[in-house]
């Protein structure tokens, strides 16, 4: 159905910046709300930012708030995440994800989303 590829991960030092990329294919989009996700060994996987495909609205989670901005090309069924200014504790690997916005649930609950990529892994050093 849906296939999600995520690109643009790697090592940076503190305060550099990265930009992620979620390429979409199998569905039109429109209708979908989309994620980022992070996770770090041994802790649980962790929301960072959702975007509306269709208005643009947006949330994240506060630690990335001010550093962070999701955004989406329609032309070419891309969501974005671009970290800047980023920190040692942002070192986890990246999943996107998404989900029809009229799904019930939380948006920030990984269970909630029906689609997932494969990860990209960041790596921020001190």
């Amino acid at each position: 159905q849906v296939q999600l590829v995520e690109s643009g991960g790697g090592l940076v030092q503190a305060g550099g910046s990265l930009r992620l990329s979620c390429a979409a294919s199998g569905r039109t989009f429109s209708t979908y709300t989309m994620g980022w996700f992070r996770q770090a060994p041994g802790k649980e996987r962790e929301f960072v930012a959702v975007i509306n495909w269709s208005t643009g609205w947006s949330v994240y989670v506060d630690s990335v708030k001010g550093r962070f901005t999701i955004s989406r090309d329609n032309a070419k069924n891309t969501v974005y995440l671009q970290m800047n200014s980023l920190k040692p504790e942002d070192t986890a690997l990246y999943y996107c994800a998404a989900r029809r916005t009229t799904t019930q649930g939380s948006i920030r609950t990984p269970r909630d989303y029906e689609y997932w990529g494969q990860g990209t892994q960041v790596t921020v050093s001190s």
